[in-house]
Formats: C-alpha cells, structure tokens, sequence
C-alpha cells in the first residue's frame, strides 16, 4: 500500500508533464532519408505517368524534327542536327520533370491537407528543403537517363567532356526542383501550377537553343537569349556531347551555381517562415 502511494504521484507527474519534441543535433538523418524516398516513391508509383511518357514525348520530337526533317537542318560544329538537338531535349526533359515533382508533392499535399505529414516531424527548414529538392533531382536524373537511352539510336552521340554533362545535368535538376518547391508553396490550386509551366517554364526552354543555334538569330533576341538561365543549361550540357558551345562556358557555370544557391536559400527561409503551409 505504501508502495502505491510513492509510485501514484510520480507516475500522475509525468502524465501531467508535457512532452517535449526530441531535440537533434546536426542534420536528422533519418527523417530527411524518410521524407526522400516518400518524394522517390510517390513519382515511382505512377512510372508510367511520370517516367514513360516524357520518353514518348521526346522522340516525337525527335521524329519530327529530326526524322522528317533530315537534312533540312544543319548541326553545330561537325555534328549532325540529330547530335545537336537530342542533348537539348534531354536537357529539356530533366527540367520539365524536375520541376514537376517537387511543385506537384506541394500542392496536393496543401489542397489534401497532408502538409501536417512532414511539419509536424522534427525536420528543420534545410532538411524540409533538401528533401523535396533531392526527390525533384532524382526524378529529373532518371528522366534524363531514360530519355538518353532512347534517344541515342536516332543521334548517335557521344561523350566529349563528362565533367560538363554531369555538372549542367546535376545544377539543372536541383535548380527546378527549387523552382518546384517555390511554386509549390505559392500556388493555392492546380490553375496557379499550370499557369508557372505554361507561362514561364516552357517559354523558357523552347526559347533556349533546345532546336535552334542561339548565335543564328536577329538582334535583339540574340542578345537577350543570353539572360536565359535555360540557355546555359542547354548550351553547357550539349557541349558535354558535340563539344562546342555557343555561350560561354564559365559564365554558365557560375550563373547556374550561383542561380540554384540563391533558390536554395530562398527555400529554406519560406520553409522557415511557413508561409503559406501554417495557419
């Protein structure tokens, strides 16, 4: 009886304590790996959607504008034009697939008031910012892959300088997965994503060398085709394959690091605010 009176009061304390949330030091490991493979396994779960068809999309393009235009357009520094437009289109389907994965998780998990799934984890800004950024380049990285294997038989290109096709593959996908999770957190429906992918991103990456030899076109557009982070993008990865490239090579690195930094940066201090996640 004795023993049930000491141990009451102590056992009533600790219910009657709060509980504290487990405190981390570092980086949780563990819970950005989870919130990673929940990104990887979302877009793997609908590979057919997310994978497949952006492969099915790319070489239409290539039939149309290599197949059924054979010879009608030349290439870049001894390369045919299928060796020149089938890096763009690679490129072109790392950042569209990018950008989706990370913009897409975001707003269905707002609209499906799932958000509580990765806020209420002891994840920090950075690891929030990591994960959704890592889960759009992985996605991104598998669709170039993919699209790379498929495409090679009808351009037949090979590799000139891996560093420049790893480095512009790598930045490209971090750098529209940022763009993802930004549009994601801003948009509040379907019609605000649509309208980023329609009005922005796509005028973007057609306007960026993807068919064309920027250098070939009238001034002013000549010009301004050079403040397109896309071109760089386009123009430095292309040079991985054909080796030649029509802006500077240097300039693009540094404006595409410096450029997915600054978006890194901005992530995490939104990710930091809650804007638009907490109410």
């Amino acid at each position: 009886m004795g023993t049930m009176n000491i141990v009451t009061p102590i056992v009533a304390q600790r219910a009657a304590a709060p509980l504290e949330p487990r405190r981390y030091h570092g980086v949780n490991w563990t819970g950005l790996r989870t919130l990673y493979l929940r990104e990887v396994r979302r877009f793997w779960k609908v590979g057919l959607q997310t994978v497949a068809a952006p492969v099915v999309t790319t070489l239409l393009y290539m039939m149309i504008f290599v197949v059924a235009m054979q010879g009608a357009r030349p290439g870049a520094a001894g390369a045919s034009y299928g060796q020149f437009v089938g890096p763009g289109l690679i490129m072109m389907a790392i950042l569209n697939n990018a950008f989706a994965n990370s913009s897409s998780s975001l707003i269905q998990a707002k609209i499906m008031g799932t958000a509580p799934d990765f806020l209420t984890p002891p994840l920090s800004p950075f690891e929030l910012m990591a994960g959704f950024s890592l889960g759009a380049a992985t996605r991104g990285m598998l669709v170039g892959l993919v699209t790379a294997v498929a495409v090679w038989p009808f351009a037949h290109f090979g590799v000139h300088a891996l560093w420049a096709v790893l480095y512009f593959s790598v930045i490209a996908s971090l750098m529209m997965g940022f763009v993802g999770v930004l549009t994601g957190l801003w948009a509040e429906k379907f019609d605000h994503l649509a309208g980023v992918t329609n009005f922005v991103v796509m005028p973007l990456t057609f306007l960026s060398g993807t068919f064309y030899r920027v250098e070939r076109l009238p001034e002013p557009f000549r010009a301004v085709s050079h403040y397109n982070p896309f071109f760089y993008l386009i123009d430095g990865f292309r040079y991985g394959f054909i080796g030649h490239a029509d802006g500077s090579l240097a300039a693009g690195v540094a404006l595409t690091l410096g450029l997915t930094v600054g978006l890194g940066v901005w992530c995490w201090a939104i990710f930091r605010s809650g804007w638009r996640l907490k109410t």
